[in-house]
């Protein structure tokens, strides 16, 4: 039973991709899509069960009077049946329809809403540009997209199951006070339009206030996070006491924040007294006063006592929950600061597959300032022929990484086209271009899994046998097999930790240059890939790249020229242009900007 009401929805479904709504309730309604058909039951369920409350506790009511009427003595003779029929109702179809709605809430609703707006948010966020993570904390980001599952999910939970049966009973109770006498619903409904104004007024304030508090957390978390994930680089500096600071900060902003909610609640509680105070008051005055002319029976009025006892239980649960929907749209629409933005690379509509054929890779009159007018590159003009091994040499901020990135699309070129085998990289899927370029660079992060799963990241769907043979190929070979985590995993099944901080540099290289290995692309981008090796295994691993090299297109940025000096053709950047072009021997020859880096060198590396 519970099985079929968790799968009347799938929250993994396929959906019409697209940057969200920015605003909270358009959001919000993207995602009941799926819902609509069973909202619907929930709504009738709901106020069914609303009015079933109401009509219980005037039925209390009733069989008080039929109490007081008929005497203990002929009490059972004269109203068995009836009570017999209550009591079958109160033991067996009430406990139905309840549970009834209760499935469809949790089962239905509260199970698949809230990871269903994770899974999309999440999707959304990995199409972001590498510009976007950069800007942002990781910790914040991660964040929005926790908070923003549960409180859609827990704003619409509390909307059916608070609110709507909130409205329901009072409309319940309204009816059956009208049919008792009409003067009994006055003071109900001057309360509820006091209790509905101040409560709007109320939630507008705390929607602000929490606005404002989770934007605090998320900046807390954020920094928390950061000083965690640079822990080595903290304590490197010995700025415990820096972090400790700066966190401090945050952790003030985030208290001055949750203190102005906490005095909007106390506020709250004490008005929402003084407003149950005229509740009580005001009904239980006039059904009194109905008694002693004889216009209503006692029953009636300890019908009246308890809905009004209800009433004023409720009516604190009632505002809670508008408080905390509030806060919840105050949570989606600082994620929506996150979640709702543009992704800044895209494919096109209709975009192809890129059509592998040779290799060859063309930059025409390419020009990226990165938004600023200047830096990074201006009307860079290359080409580089199937299957050849060319180097990038320049000084640091020349433009080398800026065209190795706009290659691989993680930005779009401001000016000017990128050609692979004459296809405009804008124009073919991201995924069909990069799966078709393998990439290491100087600082390789891997995922906090085990060995196995990086390595097989390369081409997830490798045997055990060729990802061996990567791993010997990379070298990695010589220290997988001592490696063992705290639960006790060793070997391939060892985790890495996070960005692989269990292990060495040169050992998370090899690891990288495994998984490239592995994946096996036609073109091949290494961006300084043995700068974190110590010269024995670099030279080792430098054999095995150039095997790897073989009948594939490479770009090779590197500072220690010794490691590109064997490429067929070295190509020199400064100041976003290439200035210089041609072999190892024919760049010494002109005595240009190589043949000055190469004098300059210590051991092969550049200055």
């Amino acid at each position: 039973m519970f099985r079929f009401f968790e799968n009347l929805i799938d929250p993994f479904q396929k959906f019409r991709e697209e940057t969200p709504p920015a605003k909270l309730w358009p959001y919000v309604k993207s995602h009941y899509g799926p819902y609509y058909k069973w909202m619907v039951w929930m709504a009738l369920i709901g106020a069914t069960v609303a009015f079933i409350e109401t009509g219980l506790i005037f039925y209390t009511g009733r069989v008080i009077d039929l109490m007081e009427i008929t005497g203990p003595e002929s009490f059972w003779s004269k109203n068995g049946l009836e009570l017999l029929i209550a009591t079958l109702f109160v033991l067996l179809l009430r406990p139905t329809i309840i549970g009834i709605s209760h499935l469809f809430m949790e089962q239905t609703l509260v199970s698949n809403l809230h990871d269903q707006v994770r899974y999309r948010a999440h999707k959304h966020m990995l199409g972001q540009s590498s510009n976007f993570f950069q800007n942002d904390f990781a910790g914040r980001l991660s964040n929005r997209v926790m908070q923003m599952g549960q409180a859609v999910e827990d704003g619409t939970y509390m909307v059916f199951e608070a609110i709507w049966y909130a409205i329901a009973y009072v409309i319940g109770a309204m009816i059956i006070l009208s049919q008792t006498d009409w003067r009994l619903t006055v003071p109900l409904m001057i309360w509820v339009v006091l209790y509905a104004l101040y409560t709007i007024n109320m939630a507008v304030r705390v929607s602000k206030a929490s606005e404002k508090w989770s934007d605090a957390r998320s900046l807390l978390t954020g920094r928390i996070v950061d000083a965690y994930a640079n822990i080595e680089t903290v304590k490197l500096f010995s700025a415990g006491e820096r972090e400790e600071s700066y966190v401090l900060n945050a952790l003030k902003r985030h208290r001055f924040r949750l203190q102005r909610f906490l005095r909007l609640m106390t506020e709250m509680s004490f008005l929402l007294n003084i407003l149950n105070g005229i509740l009580i008051t005001g009904m239980l005055g006039p059904a009194i006063w109905l008694w002693t002319q004889g216009i209503v029976t006692a029953g009636e009025v300890a019908a009246a006592s308890a809905l009004t006892i209800r009433l004023n239980g409720m009516s604190g649960w009632i505002m809670w929950v508008t408080i905390r929907l509030f806060e919840h749209a105050g949570v989606i629409k600082e994620g929506l600061r996150s979640i709702a933005v543009p992704h800044e690379v895209t494919d096109i509509e209709g975009a192809k597959s890129l059509d592998f054929d040779k290799g060859e890779i063309e930059f025409r009159a390419v020009t990226h300032h990165y938004g600023k007018g200047y830096g990074g590159l201006d009307h860079v003009d290359l080409k580089i022929a199937p299957g050849q091994k060319v180097g990038l040499v320049g000084r640091s901020g020349a433009g080398k990484s800026s065209l190795v990135n706009l290659l691989l699309r993680f930005r779009d070129a401001e000016q000017g086209q990128i050609l692979i085998d004459g296809q405009d990289v804008a124009k073919v899927t991201q995924d069909s271009l990069r799966s078709q370029i393998g990439m290491v660079s100087q600082d390789n992060s891997l995922l906090h899994r085990s060995v196995r799963a990086n390595i097989l990241f390369g081409k997830p769907g490798a045997t055990e046998a060729d990802m061996i043979a990567a791993t010997e190929r990379a070298e990695a070979n010589t220290f997988v097999g001592d490696l063992e985590d705290p639960k006790g995993r060793t070997g391939y099944d060892a985790h890495v930790g996070e960005r692989g901080v269990k292990l060495s540099g040169g050992q998370r290289q090899r690891i990288a240059l495994a998984r490239v290995v592995l994946k096996d692309a036609p073109i091949l981008v290494l961006d300084e890939a043995t700068s974190a090796l110590d010269s024995e295994v670099e030279a080792a691993i430098l054999d095995t790249l150039y095997g790897v090299m073989e009948g594939k297109t490479v770009i090779a940025i590197a500072h220690r020229l010794s490691t590109i000096a064997r490429m067929d053709r070295i190509v020199v950047m400064d100041q976003g242009k290439v200035v210089e072009d041609g072999s190892h021997d024919e760049l010494l020859t002109k005595g240009g900007i190589y043949s000055e880096l190469w004098s300059m060198q210590s051991g092969g590396f550049l200055g």
